[in-house]
Order: C-alpha cells, then structure tokens, then sequence
C-alpha cells in the first residue's frame, strides 16, 4: 500500500477554552485540547478508566467558529490527522509535540453545554457538516435542526429522503 493512512477520529470533551491567534498573514489558528477516557473491569472485576488528553490544531475560518462556540467541558467530534513537529526552547533544547491537525469539528451537546451553537463545521467539505454557521449534528436530541430536503447525501441522519428508495429496500 502506497503513502498509508493518517486519519484521527475522536470524541472528547475539552479541558479548557480554545486559545485563538492569528498568524502575520491574518489566518486564524485555534489550539485547545479533549479529553478522552476508556473505562474497563481488571481481572478482580475492579472498574478502572483511563483518560488520554489529545492536542488538537484547527486552522482558518473553523479555527474562528471553535473559539467563538466552544468553551471547557463542551464535548466535541474531532476529524484530522496526526502530525509531529518539532521546536526549540529558551536553552536551544529540541522538542516534538504530536498533535491533530483538526479538519472537520461537530460540536456536541445541547445550549447547556457550552453556551450556544450546537452545529459544526468542516475546512475540507465534510459529508456530515456543512461550511460555516449553517453547521448541524446528527439530528439527535436538542442539537439543532436537520437540513433542508434535499441537503444529506442520504449518508447522514439529517431527515433527507431515501433517493426514491421504499422502505422495503433498506438494508436495516
């Protein structure tokens, strides 16, 4: 197989507010990090967890939206890739950080959980999100309306139609 997969996909909850900041060239980069936890029972039937905390990167318009719309302990669906990149500190030190370099984000959770938008976005043209403010989740709950007839890919739970298909003839 040529070139291989890098393909991150997670749900978390962040630890803190997206931190916002603008590069010499004006394109916004947002950087905050989720929390991820496994939970399971060890061979006395003990239930342990374990929470791995993800450095995720948004860059350009999205980066906007996830500063403006998410806030600590709002959970959130990240899509990207993972990248390492390395840097010097103040004693010409080499150090790497691997991250996700976000390219799709949903916000999840109702107005109660985070103040405000319940939709998402996507910087590469995501099946599941539309570009900018016209975002949506899954249909699920309070977390805002499905789109327009017509609009889901039939990929979706937006409430689009089944492309002509009677019922009879889903799969599920």
């Amino acid at each position: 197989m040529a070139g291989g997969v890098n393909k991150v996909i997670l749900i978390g909850n962040l630890g803190a507010d997206p931190e916002v900041r603008f590069t010499p060239g004006g394109q916004a980069v947002a950087n905050f990090r989720i929390a991820t936890s496994e939970s399971w029972n060890d061979k006395n039937g003990q239930k342990q967890e374990r929470t791995e905390w993800h450095r995720i990167v948004v860059w350009g318009k999205l980066a906007e939206l996830c500063g403006e719309y998410l806030k600590k302990g709002r959970q959130c669906f990240v899509e990207g890739r993972l990248q390492t990149r390395e840097w010097m500190d103040k004693e010409n030190k080499k150090n790497y950080t691997t991250e996700v370099v976000a390219t799709s984000v949903t916000f999840l959770g109702g107005r109660d959980a985070g103040e405000g938008y319940s939709g998402g976005a996507s910087n590469g043209g995501g099946r599941r999100q539309q570009q900018g403010n016209g975002g949506y989740s899954q249909g699920r709950d309070d977390y805002g309306q499905p789109p327009p007839m017509g609009m889901d890919d039939g990929g979706g739970m937006g409430g689009g139609s089944h492309g002509g298909a009677a019922d009879e003839d889903i799969p599920f």
